[in-house]
């Protein structure tokens, strides 16, 4: 893979990713158009890492501060009605559900 191909692909990704459609579909679709065969699952996860680096940079400062108030409010210093409180426990309640199934199914993934 050149690399104006992957530029190409990296853009992309960076476009299609928020749609709620396969961005990983639009991967495989324009590594067709241009030539080439699917570029693989290990390009598409490192440009899906991007995009979740990306996001986690852009949101870092909300992230903190709900980690940070979440932690206060176990401690009693921030009341458990805080709205950051309450997102940092939906984050934990919504995350049970692949935490398990990561586990009952990890020799299969």
């Amino acid at each position: 893979m050149t690399w104006w191909e992957a530029l190409i692909l990296g853009v992309v990704q960076g476009l299609t990713e928020f749609l709620p459609i396969s961005s990983s579909a639009h991967l495989s679709i324009v590594g067709q158009l241009l030539g080439r065969d699917d570029p693989g699952s290990a390009f598409t996860a490192i440009v899906q890492i991007g995009t979740e680096a990306a996001v986690i940079l852009y949101f870092a400062k909300d992230i903190g501060r709900i980690i940070k108030k979440w932690v206060l409010a176990l401690f009693g210093q921030v009341p458990r009605s805080d709205p950051d409180v309450r997102m940092g426990w939906l984050v934990i309640i919504g995350s049970v559900p692949i935490v398990v199934l990561g586990l009952l199914f990890q020799d299969y993934i």
